[in-house]
This record gives structure tokens, sequence and C-alpha cells, in this order.
């Protein structure tokens, strides 16, 4: 009973293991959108994306902070400056104790920050008989701004929207690029099976016709150099079934590693054809203006070069800054007394400044900056250019791939048929080996171009879906799930 139990074990796993998976092309890429590398690389950017975008938003919300010394001890000779103006040295020992709460704002419509502040500080003198002082200020508001003439603020607002709608986009188009790419390496495999299949069957013809061609040669029909290449034949036939075999093995581990399966022994099915529907051109090209995160790249890319030329328009010219403050404090050894009586804190500042000769340093980076602006217009009208003209050329392209498909596919039974029929004729001796050679490679060509013809048909389709991310057999916009971010 133990044996048994123990070959069971050995031989169940065995029998799992060995077994084929079988899958379609629809499940190979639902496969590679949830599991491939290149998903998770694609979701890992979004996920920055929108945390970057998360952040801007937060970053116009207010922001409460707490800054505090808990504690600072010092016991050292420093050097101070007394009320002559002289510089002694003291001794301080003494333990200080501060915290303090700041609330800020953004103004995105001026470009500044608005914050209000609050702090209480408590130091112990040692060796002092009155060594116990406070300072406290219960409230202060301040206004800072770096530059009037440059609202930082009001850009983010206009290009870090279009950054995140950007990203958004490319998720989608990521996906789609899945497709593509899932396509083109499970038609490698596909191909290559069948490849093997041929050769094997081929293998198989070439060693019965090789029988009967030793047979005739014997009874003295066929010369022995019509033998020797039926030998040479099948030696050639040997060496192909190997060669396929090493193909099989090796794009089957590539579509294995990109769908993460647990095993390289995967069958494929052949692709029905897609059902019969139309591309305008205009169609296709509006729906891609609409979808593709082309557009949003475009306005982006123009947005920043025109941020950086105000920039520097804003800040090489004039600089002019504001800083203000208005607030109470106090101070003394009483604590209990400490809000009563409140000091007024004010202070007011404007500053300027203004490059009087620096050697044209400013009017340079300016002049940089409108030259990069007019380099980005430029780009941008050849980039559109390039994309209606990408979206146009694909879709003449598409249009023509089912007639391909239909006529390479009428070409392999043709072939096939006419091997057939020369194979039979060969047998009965009324053709020559050069002649079913001849339909042979005329049928192993028609079927590759076959094979061909059907990948392109379907890496065309979905490149289609990329181009435009749209879904022209339900007539819809092609749209993911939404992420949930942790």
């Amino acid at each position: 009973m133990k044996k048994i139990l123990l070959l069971l074990i050995v031989i169940i796993p065995t029998i799992v293991f060995s077994q084929s998976k079988k899958i379609t092309l629809n499940q190979a890429i639902d496969i590679a959108q949830k599991s491939s590398p290149e998903y998770k690389i694609n979701l890992n950017i979004n996920q920055s994306s929108y945390w970057r975008f998360r952040r801007y938003k937060a970053s116009f919300l207010p922001q409460l902070n707490l800054n505090a010394t808990l504690p600072e001890y010092t016991n050292a000779i420093i050097r101070q400056t007394n009320d002559a103006g002289q510089d002694i040295f003291v001794n301080q020992n003494q333990l200080l104790i501060s915290g303090g709460l700041s609330l800020s704002q953004s103004v995105p419509y001026t470009g500044g920050i608005l914050s209000v502040f609050s702090n209480l500080e408590r130091v112990e003198l040692f060796g002092l008989s009155d060594n116990i002082q406070y300072s406290v200020i219960p409230f202060s508001l301040s206004y800072f701004q770096s530059s009037l003439f440059y609202n930082e603020f009001k850009w983010d607002k206009k290009i870090e929207p279009l950054i995140y709608e950007e990203s958004r986009r490319e998720f989608v188009e990521s996906m789609e690029r899945i497709s593509v790419n899932t396509s083109r390496r499970y038609f490698e495999l596909l191909k290559a099976q069948m490849q093997l299949e041929i050769e094997k069957i081929n293998l198989s013809n070439q060693d019965t016709l090789y029988q009967i061609a030793k047979g005739r040669y014997k009874m003295g029909k066929i010369a022995e150099n019509e033998l020797l290449q039926m030998e040479l034949t099948l030696l050639n036939s040997k060496n192909r079934v190997t060669a396929n075999t090493l193909e099989v093995k090796r794009t089957s581990q590539n579509l294995a590693r990109y769908l993460e399966l647990g095993t390289e022994n995967i069958t494929l099915d052949i692709p029905e054809e897609l059902p019969l529907f139309d591309v305008d051109v205009n169609k296709a090209l509006a729906e891609a203006k609409s979808n593709r995160k082309a557009v949003i790249e475009f306005r982006r890319k123009r947005l920043e070069a025109e941020k950086e030329v105000n920039f520097q328009k804003g800040n090489n010219r004039l600089r002019l800054g504001v800083r203000a403050n208005l607030g109470v404090s106090q101070n003394g050894n009483d604590f209990n007394n400490l809000f009563n009586n409140f000091n007024r804190q004010q202070n007011v500042s404007v500053s300027i400044g203004m490059p009087i000769f620096d050697w044209g340093v400013s009017k340079s980076r300016r002049k940089m900056a409108e030259a990069n602006l007019n380099l980005t217009n430029n780009n941008i009208k050849q980039d559109k250019q390039e994309f209606e003209q990408e979206i146009y050329l694909h879709v003449l392209n598409w249009s023509n791939q089912r007639d391909f498909l239909y006529t390479s596919q009428k070409a392999k039974e043709v072939a096939t048929k006419r091997y057939e029929i020369s194979k039979k004729r060969y047998i009965l001796g009324k053709i020559s080996i050069t002649d079913l050679n001849i339909a042979l490679r005329e049928r192993d060509d028609a079927l590759i171009k076959y094979l061909n013809s059907l990948e392109a048909f379907w890496r065309d389709y979905f490149t289609l879906r990329q181009l435009t991310l749209y879904d022209f057999i339900d007539n819809k916009k092609i749209e993911v799930e939404d992420i949930l971010y942790d």
C-alpha cells in the first residue's frame, strides 16, 4: 500500500505539470493586461503620476505644522556683543524648551503664501536666582511673495492637470500596446508550432517516398541520382524538424515569461477572423484627437515653454518682492502675566532687484526661452502632421489587410491541393522528384505567407485600437477600469 501511495505521489505531479495549457489570443491578451511585466511597469508609472497630482492638489490646502525643541541644553563659553558694541565671552548654561504651530495657505491668485504663526519659549538659566524666562507670540500673520511679475501657481494650475490627464491616457494606450506585443509573441509561437507540425508531416511523407524510391531503384525504374536526391531531401527534413523544435521552445518560453505562466507547454488556437467593419479616416482621426495623449502632450509642452518665457521676463528685468507681518508678542519671568499688555509686532518690507549691467546674461536667458518657445511650436506643428499621417496611412493599410488575408488563405488551399496531387502523381511515376519538391516548396511558402498575413491582420487591428483608442466593432471609446490606490 505504501508503495502504491509513493508511486501516486510521484506520478500525479508529473501528469499535472506535463499537461499543456491551451489558450486563445483573447485569453493571452487578458492575462497580459493583468500580470505581464509591462503592465506592472505601466501601473507603477500611472501611480506615480496619480500621487504627483494628489500632491499638487494638496499644496493649495492649508498646511498645519508643529515645530518643537524638547529640550535644548547648552553649557559652553560663547561670544556675544554687548551694548557698547564689543565682543565678549560669556558662560552660557541654560535649558531651552520651545514649541510653535504654523498654518500656511498658498494664494494662487497672487502667487504668495499666507501664514499664521504661534510660538512659546521657556529658557531656564542655571546659577541665577531669577532663572526662568518666557516668550510668547500668541498670534502672528504674515504674507510673502517672491515676485509680483511671475505667478508660479497660475502656471501650475494650467500644467499639472494636463500632466495627470496625459498619464491617464498613456495608461490606456499602454494597455492597447500590451495587446500588440502579446499578439506578436502569440503568433511567433503559433507559427513555430504550425511550422513544426508541417515539418513533422513532411518528414513522414519524405520517409515514405524514400522507401518507395529505394524499391524503384532496386527494380531499375529510377536512377541513383534521383534516389540520392530523395535521401538528401529526407535528411534536410530531419534537420528542419530539429531546428523548429528549438524554435518552439524559444517562442514558448518568451510567451510564458511575458504572461507569467507556470508552464512553457502551451497550445494555441488559430484566431478567428474579425467581423466585417469599415473604418472611416475622418472618424479615426477625430477619435484619435479626442482620446490620444498626444493632443494633451502638445498643449502641455506649449504651456511649459510659455511658462519659462514668463519666468525669465518676470525675474530678469525687475524683481519685486513683498513680505509683511502683523502680530503681537510678550516676554517675562511670570507665565501668568504673559498674555496681558501685548507688544505689537509689525513689519512690512518691499524688495527690489534690477540688473544694471550683467553682460547680457538676463537678455540671453530671455531670448533662449523665446527661441525654445518658437522651437516647441514648430515641433508641435510637425508632430501634429506626423500624428495625422500615421492615422491616415494605417487606416488605409487596415482596409487592405482583409483582402491580403483572403488571397493568402486561398493561395494556401490551392498550393496544398496541388502538392497532394503532385505526390500522388509521383507515386504513380508520372512526374519527377524535382516537380514534387517544387510543389512542396510552394505549399510551405503559401502556408507561411498565410500565417504572416494572419499575424499582420491581427497586429494591425490592435494597432488601430492603440492609435485611436476606439473600438470600431462596438462603436465606443476604449476605457479601463479606475485604478485603486492604497
